[in-house]
């Protein structure tokens, strides 16, 4: 695949970047491993006086780079704006907060004592550099999200960001340098997925994490494990939206529109499977579908559009293929469903109905606006319904019984469960999943402590 900003909403290549070659990569190889060795004990104040120049440089700048965004990759440009914004809040809630999160922990004076030592703490301290395989989905948090908290625990970074959003990784190395980190603390890549392997290997890189497809997580997880490193893998997600009786049946078909078309529908926590019900299904789908058919579909630079072109010709493809395997196989289409005219690569916000365990459409991931609708008859078989995936990032569910929220968050196969509302990640919480969905932690202090040496300091009586 080029190097190259394709736009979306017509094809149009519109600048194509050469990869670099071995003599480039070993030089920043180098560059991150000399970074690391004085970044690593500079001080939190002056870590967090950075990264809040960082996130001011950036909220300056989220007119331009959320056009460069929605041309890469087609995003509505108001999203895209707000993405920056999430983005910086999320660089100062670190700066903010990572002493108090990576601050030593000292054990029980007993457990000190009956260890045999005068005093014992446990300290996380930095490892070095941290390779960073990110998506195009959300060019920005996706990458900062695993910055922000690497650089203020005093680890470097290493992009290799998808190849059809270079423009943004490049803007990334250079907000970093704009805020005054060291030359080396953060550095992008331009290289092609092939080179991922060689640069894994290299010793000097410590670590890392990976935001993607699953058979990419595999290939990156084999790498590292044959090395012995550590990763975090965040990978698809076919999240449930359960809606039960006494659900506040509107808020619920409102908020299922956008839990489901966020991002164009490209997103690995958007919500793709709506399981009502059966008393409530009808109502639901009514204004659900409803919902999805008002959508304004169109040009993505445009203030008013809601829903904009997929990311890629194959991406649209792919969603196509599920879409017409699950109606030959007897689902119904309740709204959208073909392709339509004109230039761009553009799909129409779908709902299907009549979902049957043998369509590919049960098993997979929808990355795109196509919803799935199943109607079920008690929380048992809404648990079951929900569970019969090999995905588990999140979950979402809709009820006012207190017995059958704890029941969900129970029982649910999933690394968050959000109720009444729709799955959203703020820095503060610890975002991942469980089964395909990966492993590993991203934000809060969990995510921030991913990359530490964990170490024990013990001190003889």
């Amino acid at each position: 695949m080029p190097i190259a900003t394709v736009n979306p909403a017509n094809g149009e290549t519109l600048k194509t970047y050469e990869a670099m070659g071995d003599e480039e990569i070993e030089r920043r190889l180098r560059l991150a491993d000399a970074t690391f060795r004085t970044y690593r004990t500079s001080a939190f104040a002056e870590r967090a006086r950075l990264m809040h120049r960082a996130a001011d440089l950036l909220e300056e700048d989220q007119q331009d780079i959320g056009r460069i965004m929605t041309t890469e990759m087609g995003k509505p440009v108001k999203q895209a704006r707000a993405e920056a914004v999430k983005c910086a809040k999320s660089m100062r809630w670190y700066a903010d907060h990572a002493q108090e999160l990576l601050a030593d922990e000292e054990p029980a004076a007993s457990d000190v004592k009956d260890s045999g030592a005068s005093r014992a703490l446990v300290r996380y301290r930095p490892l070095g550099p941290v390779l960073a395989v990110m998506p195009w989905n959300f060019p920005l948090w996706q990458v900062i999200r695993f910055a922000a908290p690497a650089l203020m625990a005093g680890n470097v970074g290493l992009l290799k960001h998808a190849s059809n959003v270079p423009q943004t990784a490049l803007y990334l190395e250079d907000l970093f340098h704009r805020a005054g980190f060291p030359e080396g603390a953060f550095q992008t890549l331009l290289i092609g997925s092939g080179a991922v392997e060689d640069i894994l290997r290299d010793e000097r890189v410590k670590a890392a994490t990976l935001t993607g497809s699953e058979p990419a997580g595999r290939a990156v997880a084999s790498v590292a494990g044959d090395m012995v490193k550590k990763t975090v893998l965040e990978l698809g997600g076919s999240d449930p939206y359960v809606v039960m009786p006494s659900a506040d049946i509107d808020r619920a078909a409102r908020i299922a529109v956008t839990a489901r078309v966020q991002n164009n529908g490209q997103s690995c926590i958007a919500a793709k499977r709506f399981i009502v019900h059966t008393d409530v299904f009808d109502a639901f789908a009514e204004r659900f579908v409803a919902g999805m058919k008002a959508l304004t579909v169109g040009d993505p630079l445009a203030e008013e559009t809601e829903v904009g072109p997929l990311a890629s010709e194959q991406g649209r493809s792919d969603l196509e293929e599920l879409v017409d395997d699950a109606v030959e196989s007897g689902a119904t289409v309740l709204c959208g469903g073909e392709r339509p005219d004109g230039d761009g690569w553009y799909y129409p916000p779908t709902v299907l109905a009549d979902i049957t365990r043998e369509m590919r459409i049960h098993r997979e991931e929808t990355f795109g606006p196509v919803a799935t609708l199943y109607r079920v008859a008690d929380l048992d078989e809404a648990v079951l319904v929900a569970n019969d995936t090999p995905f588990g990032l999140s979950s979402n569910v809709w009820t006012r019984d207190e017995g059958e929220v704890d029941r969900f968050v129970r029982d649910l196969e999933a690394g968050g469960v959000f109720v009444n509302g729709m799955t959203a990640s703020h820095p503060a919480f610890p975002f991942g999943g469980v089964k395909r969905s990966g492993y590993g932690r991203e934000l809060s202090g969990h995510g921030i402590r991913e990359f530490c040496n964990i170490t024990t300091v013990w001190h003889g009586a």
